[in-house]
């Protein structure tokens, strides 16, 4: 799977997903979880970077000490809404609004679809950002999860 990045705007963002070939109702359910588990951790403030403690303590992590204080204390990282996941063809592509989540988000959701490559559907290429001159896409799509956004 290629993963190219375009012009991207974190509030206004779409992702493309281009299959080896036109994906079956089970391929589209894969992926149809991994987006919404990725948008249900990203809203619940998940891709957070200012507060990785266990990334960066290594490989130690027996009797580690988690400063809860810290946690606290760093902005929240949240994601603040997502369209539903559309197919055509063999491309689909989903809105998203990063709001405020950090870039590890992104690499979360490249790395669940990598493997999902590897083991189960043939993902040709992810872009992110941008559009295709094909596909036009709409100013604001409606949310997966009403009430949410």
């Amino acid at each position: 799977m290629q993963v190219r990045f375009r012009e991207i705007d974190p509030f206004n963002c779409w992702i493309w997903l281009r299959f080896g070939e036109v994906p079956s109702q089970g391929e589209r359910n894969y992926v149809d979880g991994i987006f919404d588990s990725w948008y249900v951790l990203g809203r619940l403030g998940g891709f957070n970077a200012e507060n990785l403690q266990v990334h960066e303590e290594g490989d130690q992590l027996s009797w580690m000490s988690y400063e809860n204080d810290d946690a606290g204390s760093v902005m929240p990282a949240l994601m603040h809404n997502m369209g539903q996941l559309e197919y055509q063809q063999a491309w689909a592509r989903c809105w998203i609004d990063l709001g405020t989540s950090d870039g590890i988000a992104l690499d979360v959701l490249i790395n669940a679809l990598r493997q999902l490559d590897s083991d189960l559907v043939q993902l040709e290429e992810l872009l992110i950002g941008g559009a295709n001159e094909d596909w036009p896409v709409e100013e604001h799509p409606d949310s997966v999860f009403p009430g949410m956004g």
